[in-house]
């Protein structure tokens, strides 16, 4: 394992450290290793051994192998050995086939959310988004937020397969632009804002419609981006 993962390693347990339970160790072991791939503190190319991994986070192979057949279960890794894995890489096709299908489900979650939404815990999101808005934070704050956000609109839904479907589709949309210079926070705050003001007015049509347009303004930077614009 490359060395620049093992800093990676060491810094995340120093601001998060692990919680010795053994009924949920592996439940702690997977949420650390899935929150390293996606904040992109673990490049595609590193190796991912089970028993140095182990060793670095001091427990047992059982829960890190058990935290490791779940992340490639869920398409954030693929196995390069026996014992050891790799982030998986997601190419342009994946990425726009992801997208078209997360405007689909994610537009039929928006309708299905407006009348079930908790108004409370909206406008505490509102509430977080306008300090990103205003603030200073690093890139994974921004992150967390989109994902909260999506996630608390899915679950709304009340369907829990359109939930399990979308936390994999934007698995494979983070996945793609890991390596990505794409930056767009300003347009995800003001995109994601339309999309709130549309749920506290219980407005299935403009939510809808705010939702396909912030999906198709990401597919379109990218697009830009690949054309060299």
């Amino acid at each position: 394992m490359p060395d620049h993962q093992d800093h990676a390693l060491a810094a995340l347990m120093a601001a998060k450290p692990l919680y010795l339970k053994s009924s949920s160790l592996s439940e702690q072991i997977y949420q650390l290793l899935r929150e390293l791939i996606l904040e992109r503190k673990i490049p595609g190319d590193s190796e991912m051994s089970e028993s140095r991994l182990a060793d670095e986070l001091q427990v047992s192979r059982t829960p890190m192998r058990e935290a490791l057949v779940r992340l490639a279960g869920e398409g954030l890794l693929v196995r390069r050995g026996a014992r050891s894995y790799a982030v998986r890489a997601v190419d342009t096709k994946e990425y726009f086939d992801s997208m078209a299908l997360r405007e689909l489900l994610e537009c039929e979650a928006i309708s299905k959310a407006v009348e079930r939404i908790d108004q409370a815990a909206l406008e505490t999101l509102a509430s977080e988004l306008d300090a990103l808005s205003k603030g200073e934070h690093d890139e994974s704050s921004h992150w967390h937020f989109d994902d909260r956000l999506h996630n608390f609109i899915a679950e709304a839904s009340g369907n829990r397969v359109l939930v399990k479907m979308l936390v994999q589709l934007r698995a494979n949309a983070r996945l793609f632009r890991l390596h990505s210079p794409l930056h767009r926070q300003k347009e995800n705050h003001e995109e994601h804002l339309d999309v709130i003001d549309a749920l506290r007015r219980r407005d299935a049509q403009a939510g809808t419609a705010a939702m396909r347009q912030h999906l198709h303004n990401l597919r379109n930077e990218v697009l830009k981006a690949l054309s060299g614009g």
